[in-house]
């Protein structure tokens, strides 16, 4: 078993101090312009200080149409580089793996929000999104490099691709969604050619030491599991990504495909031929227990979200006592306060059943 606190080096770049990283949280704390805002700073240099061996922002947008909330972090202008210069410094300062994750919401974004329809890779009636034209996925692209080139501008380390959770990468991969017939559309191979082409052009274009990532899920938002196995066994064989931020949900659970059940769903992450590519795991990691099993059964390093929003500290605490147990929730507002959540972040997680009293 790999300890926890065992140093994890990458194919490029700086290594990790440690088997732990900050998931990419949505937090609202930034400013309607996508600059950023002094809760977001101090909500994540907090976490760096508090030993996660690599901190990630929030996902920040790389177009303006494809902000998916409130105070989101944006990368898709110069006048975002002034804050995100800030952000690198102050989490590299406490010895943390500073990474960006680069998002767009595509059908997901409300209209209210950005002022007109969403983008989808076709139409989406659901959502009244409108489908993108060959030549604005050519654009996206182009958008989601520039967002990598932006992140290495302002001194980040790296950055992570959001291709999960139902967001534009991950509706491109949606053979439900994705209804295109040129290019981009049916085969696996051309609705994940987007991604290729997006990491084909940040790795032309950013140093070659800059460390990318991309963030599968494998269920729910109309995926198959048998496809993105498919896509993640490519992305390890091919090795242009450095590793691999698989959002499980609940790390612990059996698939929900009836084929596959019988055995955990990270396991079948974890029995690819990975090559030099690195496997994180995300979904319900809650204690340093949770943590180990993970390591236990095949991951290189764990993803803590929910878990590093009530501790700060937690791979400070998990290092200071092996059997360190949470709070339970919900917690109070001034509880959160503590841990350096501003009101914005505090009002957002109160929607959250049973997170936060009250």
């Amino acid at each position: 078993m790999t300890d926890l606190f065992e140093p994890m080096t990458f194919a490029r770049g700086k290594r990790m101090k440690n088997r732990f990283m900050l998931a990419p949280l949505t937090n609202t704390q930034s400013h309607e312009d996508g600059t950023l805002g002094d809760d977001e700073y101090h909500w994540l240099t907090m976490r760096a200080k508090g030993g996660f061996g690599a901190t990630m922002t929030c996902a920040a947008h790389v177009q303006a149409v494809g902000q998916g909330f409130p105070g989101q972090l944006g990368i898709f202008s110069d006048n975002h580089l002034k804050g995100l210069t800030r952000l690198a410094k102050g989490i590299k300062n406490e010895n943390s793996l500073s990474i960006v994750q680069l998002h767009h919401a595509g059908m997901r974004s409300p209209d209210a929000l950005i002022g007109q329809k969403p983008v989808c890779p076709s139409e989406n009636e659901e959502t009244e999104a409108r489908a993108l034209s060959t030549e604005e996925v050519e654009e996206l692209t182009e958008d989601f490099v520039a967002g990598a080139v932006r992140a290495e501008r302002a001194g980040f380390d790296g950055v992570e691709l959001h291709g999960a959770h139902g967001y534009i990468l991950c509706q491109f991969l949606s053979p439900v969604i994705n209804q295109r017939d040129d290019k981009y559309g049916g085969s696996l191979e051309n609705r994940s050619r987007l991604i290729f082409d997006i990491i084909k052009g940040i790795r032309e274009r950013c140093r070659p030491d800059f460390n990318l990532g991309i963030r599968l899920s494998p269920e729910r938002f109309d995926v198959k599991l048998a496809e993105i196995l498919q896509l993640a066994q490519k992305l390890m064989s091919e090795g242009e990504v450095d590793y691999i931020d698989m959002s499980l949900w609940d790390v612990f659970k059996e698939p929900v495909e009836d084929e596959f059940q019988g055995r955990s769903l990270m396991s079948y992450f974890t029995a690819l031929d990975r090559g030099d590519v690195r496997l994180g795991v995300a979904g319900k990691v809650r204690t340093p227990q949770d943590a180990r099993q993970c390591l236990e059964e095949g991951a290189d390093f764990v993803l803590l979200g929910r878990a590093a929003i009530l501790h700060h500290d937690f791979p400070d605490r998990t290092k200071a006592n092996a059997e360190f147990e949470p709070v339970n929730n919900p917690v109070s507002a001034d509880y959160l306060r503590s841990e350096g959540l501003g009101e914005a972040f505090i009002n957002y997680m109160s929607a959250w059943k049973g997170f936060v009293e009250g």
